[in-house]
C-alpha cells in the first residue's frame, strides 16, 4: 500500500513539474516572437522572406506592428510594416520580398515588434540558400 502512495506522490511532482516548466516557458517568451522563416532566393540576387510569427495580440493599441531582417552586425536590412492586429490568426506568416543582402553574408537574423513593448521577443538567425 505504501508503495502505492509513494508512485502516487511521484507522479503528482511529476505532472506539477511538467505544468510548471511549460508555463514559465511561455512567460519566458516575449510578445512578439519569430517563430519561423523560410527563406528563398529571387530573382536579381534578392531574397525573399515568409516569416512566421506568435504575438500577444490585443487590439489595435496592442499588436505585433513590424519584423525586420538584420545583419548579423544589426544592420537592418529589410522591414515589413503589418498594420493591423492578428487577434485570431496565432501564429501567423506574412512574406517580405527583395530583400538585399550584401555579398558575403550567410546568414540573417530576423525580429518582430510589438506596440507598445517594442524588441521584446525572440530572433530567429536563419542561413541563407
Amino acid at each position: 500500500m505504501e508503495n502505492g502512495r509513494n508512485a502516487l506522490r511521484l507522479t503528482f511532482v511529476q505532472l506539477l513539474a511538467s505544468v510548471f516548466l511549460a508555463c514559465a516557458s511561455s512567460a519566458w517568451a516575449g510578445e512578439a516572437d519569430v517563430i519561423g522563416a523560410k527563406v528563398t532566393k529571387g530573382s536579381g540576387g534578392a531574397y525573399d522572406f515568409d516569416v512566421t510569427i506568435r504575438s500577444n495580440d490585443r487590439g489595435w493599441d496592442y499588436y505585433c506592428d513590424r519584423f525586420e531582417v538584420l545583419s548579423p552586425d544589426g544592420k537592418v536590412l529589410g522591414v515589413r510594416t503589418l498594420y493591423h492586429p492578428h487577434e485570431t490568426e496565432q501564429p501567423f506568416t506574412r512574406e517580405l520580398y527583395g530583400v538585399k543582402i550584401p555579398a558575403g553574408l550567410r546568414q540573417v537574423r530576423i525580429r518582430a515588434r510589438h506596440k507598445p513593448r517594442g524588441y521584446d521577443g525572440e530572433t530567429l538567425t536563419v542561413k541563407l540558400p
